[in-house]
């Protein structure tokens, strides 16, 4: 009878642990407050799904402000205008430059002023020949060779002027993009930045598609500014040399010409001066 007590006994023990076993983990579960569920993780592909497809640099012009695509396209003209006006300019400085060296070399070996002007055929030094030569036309009833020679050096020196401007003349628009390029790109920077900061504060979101146009945009008008400017800078230089090379070879040839006419003016190979006339006195 004990033994069958005892076993009972046992028996509803371990009914009672195995009970309790269950109940308790569940009893904790219960108890445990739930995790809140944390927001996905963008990707880079989520967030290239959200961007702008055409972002290259046509669509970035085709989708900008108005006053941004007259920006862009006042550089790009301006930038065409400065590699026309380089190109322009490098083949007349040449080949003034070319012919100017032939003029040099025949003055520089000529002994006689007529004996210059038969062997130069080119027109390197056409105006400062014709300037000598109209100068020793309207002297030729002079008094004083040293009169007649301060007047062609005169007329050389104003000749060489005047070539000069003509040289010059259309490089003042590479000095102007050069200058006022990268100011008018950084207007249109500002003015494309300004416009994101406005769509921002109507979206009234920092989302990428909504900020990344603008600012490419903007980007790109400094990008054409220094495009625009860089080669403008370095065409003016290199222009310049030329053009200052091209007036040293012009006071070489005035100097040969005016050495030439000198020499000619001292063995008399223009003719004798007229003498000056004695004036009558009234005795006689």
């Amino acid at each position: 009878m004990t033994r069958i007590i005892r076993t009972s006994s046992l028996r509803l023990r371990l009914v009672l642990a195995s009970g309790l076993g269950e109940l308790l983990p569940a009893t904790a579960m219960a108890q445990t407050p739930p995790k809140p569920a944390q927001p996905p993780v963008p990707t880079l592909s989520s967030i290239a799904l959200t961007l702008p497809r055409d972002l290259s640099p046509w669509g970035m012009f085709m989708s900008a402000d108005v006053v941004v695509k007259a920006v862009m396209i006042g550089l790009a003209l301006a930038s065409v205008l400065s590699w026309t006006i380089w190109l322009a300019k490098a083949a007349e400085v040449m080949t003034a430059r070319r012919r100017l060296r032939a003029a040099v070399a025949v003055l520089n070996q000529a002994r006689s002023w007529s004996e210059a002007t038969a062997q130069i055929r080119s027109d390197g030094a056409a105006s400062l020949i014709a300037a000598a030569n109209d100068e020793l036309r309207l002297s030729a009833d002079a008094l004083s060779p040293a009169g007649i020679k301060e007047r062609i050096a005169s007329r050389l020196e104003r000749a060489q002027a005047a070539a000069g401007r003509a040289m010059i003349r259309g490089t003042g628009i590479l000095a102007t993009v050069g200058a006022t390029a990268p100011f008018i790109g950084l207007f249109g920077t500002v003015w494309g930045i300004m416009n994101s900061f406005i769509g921002i504060s109507k979206v009234q979101t920092t989302n990428l598609a909504v900020v990344a146009p603008g600012i490419a945009e903007a980007l790109m008008a400094t990008a054409l500014g220094l495009v625009a400017a860089i080669p403008a800078v370095v065409m003016y230089n290199m222009v310049s040399r030329w053009i200052a090379g091209y007036r040293a070879l012009h006071a070489d040839a005035a100097a040969d010409i005016l050495r030439l006419i000198s020499r000619d003016l001292d063995r008399g190979a223009f003719g004798r001066p007229a003498e000056r006339l004695r004036p009558v006195s009234a005795a006689e």
